[in-house]
């Protein structure tokens, strides 16, 4: 898909950064209204992060303008922001193919240019990275510049506290760029919120004002418009030429020049696909999952859900407003998240986290030393596990049953349907020995109708289908893909359904019937669900070859889901072709 640049003759000009610094300052209001243009007219057609992109555009340009980059070191936390920087830095035509597979990648990444000076998915890690490479900047002795650009929803993070508290100590050149849009995904919340607010009110009223961050050790300057062109090129060059740590608080506006997403930015955060809802009724696992929440709120006063600033991904919206005294989003703080409801349980609450795969990598000390230590029951929904598909390898749910299974007490559930996730969901909460998890992939169900909660016994599987040779043990959602090889090998088929406990009794009744066994799993084979089985097996001296299928020892990079499954051979016909390959050998 290509895109007429005459449309945009300003821009054209401008789609290096050289070339950027070329044009004379009266001419970058122009450039801005074309970017946003140019963002409008191809995000509006494909799909991708939306908002955050259009309120950011007078900063990115001011940014390159004015520093030399990429002599200059400039971040983008998160990198749903970078957009209009990856067009400004050689990569304008190329911006159509972003997030999708052997496109641009969805964030900065430093492989795909020079520009991109350190890589980011995961939010709030800007001010550290650009902290270290400020003090390698100074011990080169080259003069070069860093600059971080850092929202007020990932400020919160406790990574960011770290690395204000250690910049202000030893006050290397860095100049951190706060874009203040009151948002992240969703609306910001905490006390650090509120002291923005207040700097904006004190602003306004020409109060005399101390900041945070001056408390810090940073020279604290605005807050100023961040969508003023004009002072901010004159800001940043006053600025370029100061001495240690600094921070310029601008006020943006989230999806400004686009009118649906200024009044709606958590909506249009990221576009779908042509923007078109489906009519078609089956549920998210978010959803059920958002749903259980609500049902088991009816009757147990003691549940606290608990969220890092994902409140509507996670499909928490409606809970979160039938009930409020119940529900706690703790901002972009992962590990607060895991040991603050560590202390709920310890208090006799029923603390139920929900957390995406990858985001619950930031808190792996607190599920061992806070949770599962102490054998706290906290149920952990571990959404977005396996293949994510777009947001490319900083958000693939691949190592969540590796690094969790090694954790002593901790159950593990891998529901195959939208149904099971329900009941799973129900069967973990009602344990109260210890942690638990319940693991679900991102999108729609199978359309499995939900039924009325029932326990489900403890590490007990399914026997879905009775075979010859072969036994196909999976682990989770790609139940379907595995039933259809099955048919077609003729092949014994069993829904695990529970990585811990793990169902050695079906392990050990197939041994004397079947020839093979092969796992199956959506999550990294190295010390997944799979290696359970083989490490079971090997204690009990079952001489019996076994194949495991699932994510290779890589990172997998940015597509649709059904694209890297087909990639991956994770589709019916993939892990057909493994298994008939792998036992032909024999």
């Amino acid at each position: 898909m290509n895109f007429d640049m005459k449309k945009y003759p300003i821009l054209s000009l401008a789609t290096s950064v050289k070339n950027l610094r070329y044009l004379p300052i009266n001419k970058l209001p122009q450039l801005c209204l074309e970017l946003r243009k140019y963002l409008l007219d191809i995000i509006l057609i494909t799909e991708g992060h939306f908002a955050s992109g259009l309120g950011v555009v007078e900063i990115t340009v001011a940014l390159h303008y004015v520093y030399n980059t990429p002599f200059d070191n400039l971040l983008w936390d998160i990198g749903h922001q970078a957009y209009p920087h990856k067009i400004l830095t050689g990569r304008a035509k190329k911006i159509v193919s972003i997030r999708k597979k052997n496109g641009l990648h969805p964030f900065p990444f430093r492989e795909e240019s020079q520009y991109d000076t350190f890589g980011s998915g995961h939010s709030s890690t800007s001010i550290s990275a650009g902290l270290g490479l400020s003090i390698a900047a100074q011990k080169e002795g080259k003069n070069r510049k860093t600059i971080c650009v850092i929202g007020d929803g990932a400020i919160t993070a406790g990574i960011a506290f770290e690395a204000m508290n250690h910049a202000g100590e030893v006050q290397s050149d860095l100049l951190v760029v706060l874009n203040d849009n009151e948002m992240s995904i969703s609306k910001n919340i905490g006390a650090l919120n509120k002291h923005l607010k207040y700097l904006k009110s004190i602003q306004y009223n020409h109060i005399l004002k101390s900041s945070f961050f001056e408390n810090l050790s940073f020279r604290y300057l605005g807050p100023f418009d961040g969508h003023n062109i004009f002072n901010l090129i004159h800001l940043l060059k006053d600025i370029k030429y100061k001495k240690g740590s600094c921070l310029l608080h601008l006020l943006t506006k989230k999806g400004k020049g686009y009118l649906p997403a200024e009044l709606d930015p958590i909506k249009w955060h990221t576009v779908p696909y042509n923007n078109v809802s489906s009519s078609n009724k089956i549920l998210t696992y978010s959803e059920v999952f958002g749903s259980w929440l609500c049902e088991i709120a009816n009757i147990d006063k003691k549940l606290v859900a608990i969220t890092p600033a994902m409140c509507t991904g996670s499909g928490m919206l409606k809970f979160s407003r039938l009930f409020p005294k119940q529900y706690f989003d703790v901002a972009i703080a992962e590990q607060h998240a895991v040991t603050f409801a560590a202390g709920l349980a310890a208090a006799g609450y029923n603390p139920v986290v929900s957390i995406y795969s990858t985001f619950l990598q930031r808190a792996y000390d607190q599920i061992i030393h806070d949770v599962a230590l102490q054998k706290l029951s906290v149920l952990f929904a571990v959404d977005r596990g396996g293949i994510v598909g777009n947001d490319g390898p900083t958000h693939q749910g691949a190592f969540d049953l590796a690094y969790l299974r090694c954790i002593p007490g901790l159950v593990i559930m891998t529901p195959s349907n939208e149904n099971e996730c329900r009941q799973m969901l129900y069967t973990a909460y009602m344990y109260k020995k210890g942690p638990t998890v319940v693991r679900y992939p991102k999108g729609k169900g199978t359309g499995e109708p939900l039924m009325p909660m029932q326990i489900v016994p403890l590490g007990q599987s399914i026997l879905k289908r009775i075979g010859r040779n072969i036994a196909i043990l999976n682990f989770g959602t790609l139940l379907k893909a595995a039933l259809s090889v099955a048919n077609n090998l003729n092949a014994t088929l069993v829904d695990m359904r529970f990585v811990k406990p793990l169902d050695t009794k079906i392990i050990i009744k197939l041994s004397a019937t079947c020839k093979f066994f092969v796992t199956i799993e959506e999550g990294i084979i190295s010390g997944g669900a799979g290696s359970s089985v083989n490490e079971f097996i090997m204690i009990k001296k079952i001489l019996i070859p076994v194949l495991n299928i699932g994510l290779p020892d890589a990172f997998i990079y940015q597509g649709s889901q059904e694209e890297i499954r087909h990639d991956y051979k994770l589709d019916a016909e993939g892990i057909e072709e493994k298994i008939f390959s792998w036992v032909s050998s024999y």
